[in-house]
């Protein structure tokens, strides 16, 4: 308060500061407004993957960041597309880095799973459980296996390694993702670390945390389908 007083505020000038956003920046805000997509360089991959005229997934938008403060938020969805797996979901850099782990989230400590890293998807993504349509890319039943927040307590996505607490509702403790060395970037390990979680029933391992559903139950409904509007 004693420099406030003797040096005033220093951040007055920026009140007045004339400042131009780039005109890529205005015209995707524009865009956005409409209620239209755009171009998310980050989500081209997922983009190129889909027809969005046959598909409900949500079609990408702008990178948005989490409503959840510095808090970030998390999913896993249990995919019976050509095979069954997990995709494991991340919200990072205004995406969700995403990873298929074949055989499920690791529970005993030191228990360690392939997780393939696959196309960043859009935060829309978060709560999507129903039917991709057979025929798209990752046609099949989606389920909401678990969601929730997690900390990331060190690393780096991009140098590869990831440390971090889950707080989901099935899932609850820490994990590490490390990329393996390999000329295949996609190949990463995801490893229960620091004591075990609570071992999923098989009852649980079906049931999904949004609408209590099975898969057969998601499939069987036929207001299953994502609505990208809702």
């Amino acid at each position: 308060m004693r420099r406030l007083e003797e040096t005033g505020d220093t951040f007055f000038p920026l009140r007045s500061l004339s400042q131009k956003l780039p005109q890529e920046i205005l015209e995707a805000l524009s865009s956005q407004a409409r209620g239209r997509t755009v171009n998310a360089p980050a989500l081209e991959t997922y983009r190129r993957k889909r027809d969005f005229s046959k598909t409900t997934e949500p079609a990408p938008a702008l990178p948005r960041s989490s409503s959840q403060g510095s808090r970030r938020r998390f999913v896993i969805q249990k995919h019976n597309a050509s095979h069954l797996h997990y995709d494991f979901r991340l919200e990072m850099h205004g995406v969700l880095k995403s990873w298929a782990v074949p055989k499920g989230p690791p529970v005993k400590e030191d228990e360690r799973r392939l997780a393939m890293a696959t196309e960043d998807h859009p935060i829309e993504y978060l709560d999507f459980e129903g039917i991709i349509p057979k025929g798209q890319y990752g046609g099949g039943t989606v389920m909401v296996w678990d969601i929730g927040t997690y900390d990331l307590a060190e690393g780096n996505y991009y140098r590869g390694y990831l440390r971090f607490f889950l707080n989901g509702a099935k899932l609850k403790g820490e994990w590490t993702l490390t990329r393996l060395p390999s000329d295949e970037r996609q190949k990463w390990q995801l490893l229960k670390t620091n004591g075990n979680t609570r071992t999923i029933s098989r009852k649980r391992d079906d049931q999904s945390v949004l609408s209590n559903r099975t898969m057969k139950q998601i499939e069987k409904d036929a207001d299953a389908q994502w609505n990208s509007n809702r």
